[in-house]
């Protein structure tokens, strides 16, 4: 086929899409763009849609049903929430889709998508995706599909008309997301406990608070106050805190009165152990 008949039946095919919403238009009597919220466009055999940025406040689209072998007609229609794309004929819908970010269903069962990485890299950035459809794909009988896609959409909530479980969005997690899991592994209120700490961390019994025990706290407080000492200088208080501070304890050991070991080999004299010294800092 010549590219002039293919540019030909292109534009053909897109005259065809748009005079099907002129249609649809004039049958529901509707003048303004801005009124169209949802478009029904399925089984009208279509093989190519005209751009559709005119319909701004678009929310609703169906193009099931078609011959579509991809998608290009929704490029700034932000606000879709709902999009019908199931049984066409689509190979491919990198970049189409992915800045509709206010999708919350999405059904492209029946269709001929491969490459399930670069399918699942279209809803990423949808927070607000709960329904996808992806069955009667080829991208459908790769090993491990549901958990991978699972892993990707983690907002999705129903997969392929089945609920997606906790219990397989964990088992995503640990397949996939090793570092998360790691850290999940290692924080303490992650883990699930046998008993309260008590029974791990067994402490002292607390003592009653009564009178006698006040009074007592009282008199040790005023003996601090009583028997300490005020000086008359700021270089006599440094002092008096310096040797009131608590010690620290270096030990080393001493290798240098100990022999080498070619020596305690051809000696026969019996050597003792390193000395210990220790030095104590204020």
């Amino acid at each position: 086929m010549a590219a002039g008949e293919r540019t030909l039946q292109v534009r053909f095919a897109s005259n065809l899409s748009e005079q099907v919403v002129e249609d649809i238009l004039a049958r529901r009597r509707i003048k303004k763009d801005k009124e169209v919220e949802e478009l029904y466009l399925a089984d009208k055999g279509l093989t190519d849609v005209h751009d559709l940025r005119r319909f701004r406040y678009l929310k609703k689209l169906w193009l099931n049903g078609n011959r579509l072998r991809q998608i290009s007609c929704v490029t700034i229609n932000f606000r879709l929430t709902e999009l019908y794309l199931n049984d066409n004929e689509l190979i491919e819908i990198a970049g189409s889709i992915s800045h509709l970010t206010c999708l919350q269903l999405c059904l492209l069962h029946n269709n001929q998508l491969t490459k399930l990485d670069k399918v699942t890299r279209e809803f990423r950035k949808m927070q607000h995706l709960h329904t996808l459809n992806l069955f009667d794909n080829p991208i459908a009988q790769e090993p491990e599909y549901r958990l991978f896609v699972i892993q990707t959409c983690p907002s999705v909530q129903l997969l392929d008309r089945q609920e997606v479980t906790k219990r397989e969005r964990d088992i995503a997690r640990r397949i996939y997301d090793h570092s998360e899991e790691k850290v999940r592994e290692k924080v303490a209120f992650g883990r699930r406990t046998q008993g309260p700490p008590s029974l791990y961390h067994p402490s002292t019994p607390r003592r009653p608070v009564t009178r006698a025990s006040v009074a007592e706290g009282k008199e040790v407080a005023n003996n601090f106050l009583r028997n300490k000492t005020v000086c008359e200088n700021p270089q006599e208080a440094v002092d008096s805190r310096r040797l009131k501070k608590s010690l620290t304890m270096y030990s080393s050991f001493d290798w240098g009165k100990v022999p080498r070991i070619q020596q305690r080999r051809t000696s026969e004299n019996v050597f003792g152990n390193p000395e210990i010294i220790t030095r104590v800092y204020r």
